[in-house]
Parts: C-alpha cells; structure tokens; sequence
C-alpha cells in the first residue's frame, strides 16, 4: 500500500509511559472488539429465544410495523441475527469486517429511522446509544479485527 503521508513516531507526553501505551495496544484493540460484540448478542437472545423477557421476533416485528418499517418481520429476522450472529462473530474476531459493516448499517438505520425524533439522550430513548455502537462497528469496518482475532489466526481477512 502506498503512504502518502509519512508517518510519525507517537511521542508521547510523558515517554517513560511509552512501553506501558505500546505493550497494551493490542489488548485494549481486543477489549473493545469483545466489548462490543458481546454486548449485542443479548439483544439478539432477546429476539430470537425470547430471553431476558425479550419480545421474540413476532412481537419486535409488530413493534416494527407499528413505527412504520417496511418488511417488519424480514427487518425483525435481520436486526436479531445482526446482533446475536453479528455480535458472536465480533467478538471472536471471525469475519469482523462484514460483521462490523451489519452491525454499523444496523445502528445508522437505528439512529436516523428510529431514534433521531427522540433527541439525543439515551435516557429520552434518543440516538446517542446506537450511534456509539454504530462507531464503534465502524472502527472493526475499517481496522479489522486486530492481532487477538480468529481473523489474524488463520490469516484470512476481508
């Protein structure tokens, strides 16, 4: 791949903490990747096995059509294999850039569809949750899945 900007060494403020920020760039890299994908996967449980008084798929397709989706049950099937099918392969690592690009689709259609007239604030059941999650699967999009990804283990990566 051709750079064509030079890059830079980082420098940090206070360089004696350099081999603590290099050593754990990784770790940190994995803790947000398993952060995010688990935390899907019980919203997709919600859906998909009614679990943790979840609605199941025929009640979140009714709530679906009732907010005016089109195709409320193929978007209900979609949005619970998203998070649950979605969310595991985040979290492993395996396929986590066409995983990633579900889940930001998911969450942009959440944002702009679903929540944007509710304001901002999760707490008035505004955009600022799915927006993050959306970002935050934008990042894996555009990174990968990191070097403690099943991606990096087989050597195979979109």
């Amino acid at each position: 791949m051709l750079d064509i900007m030079p890059r830079k060494r980082t420098r940090y403020y206070i360089p004696a903490f350099s081999p603590l920020y290099d050593g754990l760039s990784d770790i940190a890299w994995l803790i947000l990747r398993v952060t995010v994908g688990a935390s899907l996967i019980p919203h997709g449980m919600q859906k998909l096995f009614m679990a943790f008084n979840g609605p199941g798929v025929e009640k979140f397709a009714a709530g679906l059509a009732g907010q005016g989706f089109p195709a409320p049950t193929l978007m209900a099937w979609l949005v619970a294999l998203t998070e649950f099918v979605g969310g595991t392969l985040l979290a492993i690592g395996l396929l986590t850039r066409p995983a990633a690009l579900a889940v930001f689709i998911f969450m942009m259609v959440a944002v702009f569809a679903a929540h944007m007239p509710n304001g901002f604030f999760w707490t008035n059941k505004g955009f600022e949750y799915p927006l993050m999650w959306g970002i935050a699967a934008l990042f894996f999009l555009i990174r990968g899945g990191g070097a403690y990804s099943v991606d990096r283990a087989i050597g195979r990566e979109f």
